[in-house]
């Protein structure tokens, strides 16, 4: 158990988010990430990737984030559809290199409460991972009790999968070499009681889960249990599968 990485890989990185439609899936990042990780068949992997253009422009849609009734229920099969075909090729391409992936959603599992996960069985991730399989799971939408269904980010379920798994080390790979300052620098470490010193800005894109802000929130409230978390260019995935420096951001518990 204390082999156990969680990699995100975030929306950004694998689809152009400018962009509507499976269409717009960038196949060739998601190959070079794959041979990058087959060499490291050594870890328990489990991987989570954001929806990029792949979903969040249906969650907008449809408002599912402001809550699902019958009136606008379709979107529901519209978003998981979304999501479903790039999860679909996000696992094609891995087992083409010859990683062990398997598609996990979240739907078919996870309930929420106001939007936040409140219950999730993952035993059958714990077995998965004890087997050798990655399982590979994605932000989703999910139902819930109170809003009738909500899109939970990728970001939260690292923050609850890093918990309820006792995964050793998380990375966060996306399109930035990490958290930036107001003049472009990389902020190298960030624990709660200095994150509000630092301006942090949502996505420039239709992003339903938060952006930037949303990813430390979760990453931060994943601090408070003792568990830290690195943030990185996808370019640097190496890197920190070796526990090299990547150049990014570690988000820490605070000092006792």
């Amino acid at each position: 158990m204390s082999d156990r990485v969680l990699i995100k890989l975030g929306g950004s990185v694998i689809t152009r988010k400018g962009e509507e439609g499976p269409g717009s899936i960038m196949t060739d990042v998601i190959r070079r990430t794959a041979v990058v990780l087959k060499d490291y068949s050594n870890l328990s992997l489990l991987l989570v990737h954001g929806a990029g253009s792949c979903g969040h422009p249906q969650a907008h849609k449809y408002g599912i984030q402001s809550g699902v009734t019958r009136e606008n229920r379709e979107g529901i099969y519209e978003t998981h559809r979304a999501v479903s075909l790039l999860n679909e090729e996000v696992v094609k391409v891995l087992r083409s290199e010859g990683i062990e992936a398997l598609s996990v959603h979240p739907l078919l599992g996870a309930v929420s409460k106001s939007g936040i996960i409140s219950d999730y069985i993952t035993k059958h991730l714990d077995l998965m991972l004890s087997l050798g399989i990655v399982p590979v799971l994605h932000g989703d939408v999910v139902m819930d009790s109170e809003r009738g269904a909500c899109i939970i980010s990728g970001d939260q379920l690292v923050r609850f999968l890093a918990e309820d798994l006792h995964m050793r080390r998380i990375g966060l790979a996306t399109d930035v070499p990490g958290l930036l300052d107001t003049k472009g620098s990389v902020v190298r470490d960030v624990c709660k009681s200095m994150a509000h010193t630092i301006p942090i800005g949502g996505s420039g894109h239709i992003d339903v889960t938060g952006g930037m802000k949303g990813k430390i929130e979760e990453l931060l409230n994943l601090a408070d249990l003792g568990i830290g978390s690195e943030i990185f260019h996808i370019s640097r995935l190496k890197e920190f599968l070796n526990g090299e420096d990547h150049g990014g951001t570690r988000i820490v518990p605070e000092e006792t």
